[in-house]
This record gives structure tokens, C-alpha cells and sequence, in this order.
């Protein structure tokens, strides 16, 4: 739709005279070349509230981009995400304010708050009264950021995806107005306002925009476009060299897309989007503006996870099915974000419940026999996996156990600011709309959609909704009390599990009792099942605690609690009974390969192939068997047998696992542990090593903090073989000792602290260490690390150096190293390091200390991921004065931790270079072959 600036200016009077409404009037200049935008800006901005306001605020997100210190380059460097702090200058961006008048023509000051740099507060030539009205005028550049970092901001294909860029009032409550920084979460609370935009780009320039667009004219090298909206949060804005953008016009709303089609022909994607258009215009309501933009750079903030993770050989689903699922969610949200009048971090559930039901309710209605993982189901060594048959729509559920079990869970009614990612993005918004669906299916009758209809109809008005509203409307539709669904299911984190107790049955009735395992109070479902039928179906509410009633039996032959997972259960392990036989729980053992998801019908059991290495054993094929979901359990076994190539005997590990989970604690977790391991640690010698142990986990009540604390207390009790090519005595042949460590770690991209102190004590000797270390990245992206260690003797009894601390490897008597050939002195295996003790990196004369040791060890980048480092240490053996000793040389850090080489220069040996041995022996490797320890790599940042 096209209008001209007399319509405009027509329709803008009528809204001042019947709503009052807020108007903001930008004229932007586009410098293409240098990557700015020249604005000057009209807003008038009218006190709507009954309050007088003293402040004026405006959100500058822009500015959120300026520097490594602003609360968006916090976030970045919480979650692991490296490419803003290491970004050039040139890349980043900022909004510079030129000058900010009055109504009257009179300069009027500013700042931007503490804390908040992508806030502007104006200071005031006096209140603005309720009911009045104030006109500032603003010139500023806005110098557009790469998108790499959140996807909004230029390309090196020339397309600027441009997405609150400029100034705009901030909500206001009361007499104050919200002040919230770009955390990156799309999350900013604009006053609602009418919109007036004269763009100016250079010739040829494409613009996208989701306001709508009236003139539009050519001046000499550029062209003018114009552009209005009213009643509206904010807007996008697109510019490209080249249109990339299909339109479908369809009789509710205009639809601007350039979502990847990956090859779905053009009559299929004008079907999907008509029906993904008719089906939300049915659910929620009109879409108010007549034009909406769903953009790939929407998406690929917000992907449907799952879809996005696997490779494109891989395609369990059509072509047409995924680009249908990834516009219906695209859709969704910025439908909901563009007419949804709540304060979108404080009340961010209502947003995320209601999306993610309509999604569900979208597959129910247009693909209710999709599976998770489509045509996988069908593959044959597949198909016995409840991973591959479940419904499509299960996978909301699995995903927010699978946060809950690992008691990482967050109440969803928590301001979106405070959720770590894995919540933010996936678990929680999933968790939102099954509590959704879960008080849907207790009131019945459709009531939830009514008032989501209504909601959404009340949003339309252009005033103001809070989630006071939301409930409000759901009460007035029900008898029902539905206090438990706010104050429980929405505002914490109180887990809800209910099972049987005793069961009387006879022909035609059945008396039972439910636990109430949580003791959580909220309506629960109670199945009878007949031939895996559902005879009957009850909703049992205020069971506080353990509830006895009767039922009429109806032929069932189970009873089932929660069948068809309409409720966000903690665990449905427990939730079946059978109404005959002698064993009425007994649930038959399912032997799975590899892991799958869980299956409250069976006991199951899982096994997998497994290798382990090192040169003694070679690489040593076994089948893992275990009792671990994917869903975290309390108690875990784990059975791994390996076979020996080298030696031809049977080696392997055995471990038992309870995890007993604290809520709403620091102390969030016991792990009491039981394991046993035995390989070879010589060509013609092994060990058995086993350790029953305790360990207490701690961490910071706000889950984002990157901080935890532990205390492990354990008895290492180790037997070794006799070998002929290491030296063994009595008191290192079998020992047992007794350690107790405290650890304490903070990290995040920026930095990076660590600290413990650890006891060992054993009949031969006792001894006490403690280490910190200290990583820190710098604005001007240098790297400093720096560890110090500390350790000494309380009392020593053998004259063998096996227990000594080791100057640049240590003995690892405890068995806890992964050294691939631990007791080798020469060759390649040698050469493996692992940073503890000494943390040396060459071989000093005297490699042991048995009585003290403390060392220095600090390395230092000069380019990129190359460094220098440097060691430094005293220690004192028996007999013999203290020494001082030092190396030197490069760090190749490619992967810290994981990969990484060492290039001695200097010592207190000399040179490297002019030593009597060749100095490709003198080279050091850190290397990690085990997956566990890598894909903490990757998921680090989601938790």
C-alpha cells in the first residue's frame, strides 16, 4: 500500500486528537560506503500516564556495539562467544549524538546512565505533565555494526539488515521509564508511537521495510524513500544491492519473505505461507498492519533446533515440511513481537507460551503422524529407538526434562534476562507452552484459546498489557481456581512427580492412593487403560500430599498417571500400575544400541561400542553398557569391559553413580560415586585402581554467573602389577590414599580464575598443594595466563620419588592423568604435558621435589593464538638446598586445553637449539582425545 505524505499528515492529526499516540518522525541518510547513517529525528512525545515525569529516556541499542565493557559485550563473553571481543574497531558499532533541542529551539543536555551506555537520559527544561506534550529534536550518526555478531548490521555481500538502530522512547510505568541495556536478547521496551521515515539510499539501493511505503523519488545519485506506521513498537529495515525478498499477497496482511527455500518450488511456498497466514489469523486475530517481513536473519537467531543441528546429507524430512515448520516459527514471533503490548523481558513467558502452542497445535492440525525425526524412524536399526518414533511434538517435553534433570531448570515467569541460554532459547520457551497446554487441557472447552484471542484483541488497542491482564482474562473464563498455575507453574521452579501407592481392586472398582512425590500441588491426570485404550480419564485435584480415593474400574487393566504427557512431570518413570498379575510394576528390560531417549514403559538398557588408547594396550575396542538416557537419571551405572589387542587380556572400568539434587541451594548437588578401572600403565604390568568418593557442588544463585565451588572427598585404593621395565616397591605396588580437594572456578570468554587446594594423605606420606590460575583477555586482545602451585610434604616415609611432585610431569600415582604412554622416558609419549604440579615444560636435571615445590608458570600471546611462556620455580628435595630454576619458549595455544604445543627456547639447561639431543624430542603436546571432555567445548556456552 502506497500513501502520500497529505494522507500521512491527515491520518497522523486524527490519531493526535483520538489517541494521543507518541510520533517519531526520522530522516536518514544512508552513507553506504562508510557504513553511517545521518539522522535527524523529531519526536513528540505525549505523557499518556497520570504521573508527572521528571526524566526523558530513549533506547540507543546501536550503541550497545561501541566497546568490549557494555553489558551486550558481557553477555557475549558469558556465553564462550569470542567474535566481538576479537573483532576490529572498524566492525563494531555506535551511535555519536550531535545535538538534542527542544521544542523552543534550546540545546538540552544528556548522558547516557551508569551501567546503561545504550541509553540516553535527557535532562529536562521541565516536567512534562500528564496529558501534555513534548517535541525534541535529535541529530546523530549511527555507524551500523557487522552482523556477525547478532545478525543485525551489514554483510560483506552489501546488505544492511537494520533493527533498532535509532532513537526511541522508552516504556514507561508509572511516572518511571524502563531502563534496559541490548543483552541481545530482542527484547526492548519501546513507548508505542506513529512512525514517519524519509529514507535516503544510493540509486539502485533495494529497501525493505515493514512500515508502509509511500513516495518514493530519484535525486541526482540516490534515491528517496518514504515510509509510515502507526501505533507500532519499533520497525525493520532492510537494504540490498540486489532484491532477495518474494512478496505474497494475501487478503489478511502482505507478507515480505527471503527465508531460504532450499529448492521448495514457488506454488508450494505460496501455499504454506497462505495456510501458515490463514491458520494464525484464525488463532489469534487480524494482523493489524497489513505487512509483515520474515526475514532469514529472524530465523537464524531463533531456528527450530533440532532441524538446524543436522547436516544437509541428511534430510529425514521434505524439503517443503522444513521450510513450512521454520516460517511458521519466524512468523510467530515477530507476529507476536510486533503486536503484543507487554514489557517483552519482564513478561516474556506470555510471548513464548503462546507460540509455542500454536505450533503445536499447528503440527496437531497439518501433520498429526510427524514423528521427531521424520523418514529416520523408518531406517532399520533405527526403528527400535523411542527417539525416532515419537510424536513431533513430544520433542517440547523431552527437551525441558532434560534441563530439570540436570537441575538447571529456571522459573519461566523470571525476567528473560536472567535465564542462561539453553533456557532462554530452547528450554524455556518450550517449558512455556506446554504449562500453556497443560492448563488447557485441565479447563477444557477450548478456554485457552479464547483468551488468547481476547488478549491478542486487547493488545490491538495500542494500550498497554502486563500479564495482570493475561490472567485476568483466564479467570473470568473459568470457576476453576487456577492460582496454582501462576504461583507455581509459572513463578518457580518446584518440580511436579506423582506415583502410585497401595491399589485395592475388584471387578468393577479400583481404591487408590497417589503420592505426591514433590509435594508440588497442582491438578493431575489419571488414566485407565484397557489394551492400550484409554477407557477413562480424570483430572484429581489438591493432592497436597498422599490421596486416597475410588474409582470405577471400567475393564481397565492399568492405571496410568499423566499418559498422554499433558503435564510437565519430573519424572513418569513411576506413573504406570498394573491392575493384574502378581508383580504389578514389573516393566520388561529393553536392550538398546547406542542411547535414547527415555521410556517410562521399560527398563532399559543401553550399550554402545567404546575404544580406549595407549600404548600398552593399543587401541582397545568394548562395548559400553549403561543405564543413561539422554534424560539424566539419580542413580547411573556404567559397565564398560575392553578387550586388550597388545596383551590379549580384558581390561575396562566400572563405575556407580547417585546424584541427589537440591533445589533452590547453593549447594545444588551430591554425588556420591563408586569405580573401578584397570589397564596397563607398562608394556608387561597393569593396575586396578578403585575409588568410592563423595562430591558436594556448588553454585551461585544467579545461574548465569559462570561460577561454581566443589569439595570431593575420596579414597584412592591402587594394586600394581610388578614389571620389569619400572621400578616397583612394596609401599608402590599397592597403596591406598586419602585426598580431599576444594575447587573454585570462574570463567567466561574475558576471563578465567581457578583455584584448589588439595590433601593427600597415605601411610607413606601426607601432603598439601594448592594452585590458582588466572587467564585474562584484554581489550587491545592480548592474553595473559598465570598459574601459581604451590605444594609440600606433612610427613614422608619412602625414599622412592613415585609420590614425589613432578617439575614437568608428574607421576600420577592416583591414576587420574589420561597419558596415553604414563611411564615412558623417552620417545614420543614422553613428550605428552599436562599442566599440573610443576607445569614445566623442560626436562631439568632434577625433575622431582620431596619436600617442597612452588613454580611459576605464565605464558603471554603476541600474535593471535601464538605465544610465549615461561616457567619459574624453588624447590627443596632431602639432603640438598633449594634450587631455582627456569624455562622458557613458544606456545602454539590453538585450543586452550584441548590443543596445544610447546617450543622450548631458553632454560636453566641454555638453549634449547644447542643441546646434545635432537630438539624434536624436546617438543611438548597437549592433545584430548576424549568426546566427553570435547563436546564440553561446544555446549559450554549453552550452560
Amino acid at each position: 500500500m502506497k500513501l502520500t505524505k497529505y494522507n500521512f499528515l491527515f491520518l497522523l492529526m486524527l490519531s493526535g486528537f483520538l489517541h494521543a499516540q507518541h510520533q517519531n518522525r526520522l530522516f536518514a541518510d544512508v552513507d553506504y560506503n562508510e557504513r553511517v547513517i545521518r539522522v535527524r529525528q523529531e519526536i513528540v512525545f505525549n505523557n499518556q500516564s497520570a504521573d508527572t515525569l521528571q526524566e526523558f529516556i530513549l533506547n540507543d541499542w546501536n550503541n550497545a556495539y561501541s566497546n568490549k565493557e557494555t553489558p551486550l559485550a558481557k553477555r557475549f563473553s558469558d556465553e564462550y562467544i569470542r567474535a566481538f571481543h576479537l573483532a576490529r574497531e572498524d566492525d563494531r558499532g555506535s551511535t555519536t549524538i550531535l545535538s538534542i533541542t527542544d521544542q523552543n529551539g534550546r540545546m538540552l543536555n544528556w548522558k547516557r546512565p551508569d551501567g546503561h551506555p545504550d541509553l540516553i537520559e535527557v535532562q529536562l527544561a521541565g516536567p512534562i505533565y500528564p496529558n501534555h506534550e513534548f517535541k525534541f529534536t535529535f541529530t546523530y550518526n549511527v555507524k551500523i555494526p557487522n552482523d556477525r555478531f547478532t545478525r543485525f548490521g551489514y554483510d560483506d555481500k552489501g546488505i544492511f539488515t537494520l533493527k533498532d538502530w535509532y532513537l526511541s522512547p522508552a516504556r514507561t510505568e508509572g511516572n518511571k521509564f524502563v531502563r534496559y541495556s541490548n543483552e541481545n536478547l530482542d527484547d526492548i521496551a519501546n513507548a508505542v508511537a506513529d512512525y514517519e521515515l524519509t529514507l535516503t539510499v544510493p540509486a539502485g539501493t533495494f529497501v525493505a521495510c515493514d512500515l508502509y511505503q509511500g513516495n518514493k523519488a530519484g535525486k541526482n545519485a540516490t534515491d528517496e524513500y518514504y515510509f509510515i506506521g502507526k501505533g507500532r513498537m519499533g520497525f525493520n529495515l532492510i537494504l540490498e544491492k540486489k532484491n532477495t525478498f518474494e512478496i505474497h499477497a494475501n487478503p489478511l496482511v502482505e507478507v515480505s519473505c527471503n527465508l531460504k527455500d532450499n529448492g521448495v518450488t514457488d506454488i508450494q511456498r505460496a501455499v504454506l505461507i497462505d495456510d501458515i497466514v490463514k491458520f494464525t489469523a484464525e488463532n489469534l486475530g487480524p494482523y493489524p498492519y497489513g505487512k509483515i517481513m520474515v526475514t532469514q536473519a529472524e530465523y537464524d537467531r531463533n531456528p527450530v533446533y533440532g532441524l538446524n543441528q543436522l547436516p544437509s546429507f541428511l534430510r529425514p524430512f521434505p524439503d517443503a515440511f522444513i521450510y513450512e515448520i521454520r516460517f511458521l516459527k519466524t512468523y510467530l514471533n515477530v507476529y507476536l513481537k510486533n503486536t503484543l503490548r507487554l514489557d517483552p523481558r519482564k513478561d516474556n513467558w506470555i510471548y513464548d507460551a503462546i507460540q509455542i502452542q500454536l505450533m503445536i497445535k499447528y503440527i496437531n492440525q497439518y501433520h498429526p503422524n510427524q514423528t521427531m525425526m521424520g523418514t529416520l524412524s523408518s531406517v532399520g536399526i533405527l526403528k527400535g529407538h523411542k527417539l525416532f518414533n515419537i510424536g513431533f511434538n513430544e520433542q517440547y517435553d523431552y527437551v525441558t526434562l532434560l534441563m530439570a534433570r540436570k537441575n538447571l531448570d529456571q522459573p519461566i515467569g523470571d525476567p528473560k534476562s536472567t535465564f542462561i541460554k539453553f533456557n532462554e532459547q530452547i528450554a524455556g520457551k518450550y517449558k512455556a507452552g506446554l504449562c500453556l497446554s497443560y492448563l488447557d487441557d485441565y479447563l477444557g472447552n477450548g478456554i485457552t484459546d479464547q483468551v488468547i484471542s481476547e488478549f491478542y484483541k486487547l493488545n490491538t488497542t495500542n494500550r498497554k498489557t502486563d500479564r495482570e491482564d493475561f490472567e485476568g482474562i483466564l479467570k473470568s473464563k473459568t470457576d476453576k481456581n487456577i492460582d496454582w498455575f501462576f504461583e507455581t507453574v509459572i513463578d518457580t521452579r518446584e518440580l511436579i512427580d506423582y506415583k502410585f501407592g497401595n491399589i485395592k481392586r475388584d471387578k468393577d472398582s479400583v481404591r487408590v492412593t497417589v503420592k505426591n512425590v514433590t509435594g508440588t500441588n497442582v491438578p493431575v491426570s489419571l488414566y485407565g487403560i484397557k489394551k492400550g485404550n484409554v477407557v477413562f480419564k480424570q483430572w484429581v485435584d489438591n493432592i497436597a500430599a498422599d490421596s486416597t480415593f475410588t474409582i470405577p474400574r471400567q475393564g481397565a487393566d492399568r492405571l496410568v498417571i499423566n499418559y498422554n504427557n499433558e503435564i510437565p512431570e519430573y519424572n513418569r518413570r513411576n506413573n504406570w500400575r498394573k491392575l493384574g498379575g502378581f508383580f504389578p510394576n514389573n516393566k520388561p528390560i529393553k536392550l538398546t544400541f547406542f542411547q535414547d531417549v527415555e521410556d517410562p514403559r521399560y527398563n532399559q538398557l543401553f550399550y554402545v561400542p567404546s575404544f580406549s588408547f595407549n600404548i600398552y594396550d593399543g587401541v582397545s575396542p568394548g562395548v559400553r553398557f549403561h543405564n543413561k538416557s539422554m534424560l539424566e537419571k539419580p542413580f547411573v551405572f556404567d559397565v564398560n569391559p575392553i578387550y586388550s589387542l597388545k596383551t590379549g587380556q580384558l581390561i575396562g572400568s566400572v563405575s556407580l553413580l547417585y546424584n541427589q539434587y537440591i533445589r533452590d541451594q547453593q549447594l545444588y548437588n551430591i554425588r556420591y560415586t563408586l569405580s573401578g578401572s584397570t589397564f596397563h600403565y607398562a608394556p608387561d604390568a597393569s593396575y586396578i585402581k578403585f575409588t568410592p568418593g563423595v562430591q558436594f557442588r556448588i553454585r551461585e544463585d544467579d545461574y548465569r554467573e559462570n561460577k561454581k565451588q566443589s569439595i570431593t572427598i575420596r579414597q584412592v585404593l591402587v594394586n600394581r602389577e610388578k614389571s620389569q621395565f619400572v621400578t616397583t616397591t612394596d609401599q608402590t605396588e599397592n597403596y591406598s590414599v586419602f585426598n580431599a580437594r576444594y575447587a573454585k572456578f570462574e570463567s567466561e570468554i574475558t576471563r578465567h580464575y581457578n583455584f584448589y587446594t588439595d590433601m593427600q594423605l597415605a601411610s607413606s606420606f601426607g601432603k598439601l598443594s594448592g594452585e590458582i590460575q588466572y587467564r585474562r583477555l584484554f581489550n587491545d586482545n592480548r592474553r595473559i595466563n598465570l598459574r601459581l602451585f604451590a605444594g609440600a610434604f606433612m610427613y614422608r616415609s619412602t625414599n622412592s620419588d613415585f609420590f614425589s611432585f613432578g617439575l614437568d610431569r608428574p607421576t600420577d600415582y592416583m591414576f587420574d592423568y589420561n597419558y596415553y604412554g604414563r611411564s615412558e622416558t623417552t620417545g614420543l609419549f614422553s613428550q605428552q604435558y599436562i599442566m599440573a604440579e610443576g607445569g614445566f615444560k623442560s626436562k631439568m636435571a632434577t625433575r622431582f621435589a620431596n619436600e617442597w615445590m612452588t613454580t611459576v608458570n605464565g605464558s603471554f600471546n603476541i600474535w593471535n593464538w601464538v605465544e610465549v611462556y615461561g616457567d619459574a620455580g624453588l624447590f627443596k628435595n632431602h639432603y640438598s638446598d633449594a634450587k631455582f630454576v627456569y624455562d622458557s619458549g613458544i606456545r602454539l595455544n590453538l585450543v586452550p586445553d584441548y590443543f596445544e604445543l610447546y617450543f622450548p627456547v631458553y632454560s636453566s639447561n641454555g638453549w634449547a637449539f644447542r643441546q646434545q639431543e635432537a630438539y624434536s624430542t624436546k617438543i611438548r603436546f597437549v592433545v584430548t582425545i576424549s568426546p566427553g571432555t570435547l563436546i564440553n567445548l561446544f555446549t559450554r556456552k549453552w550452560f
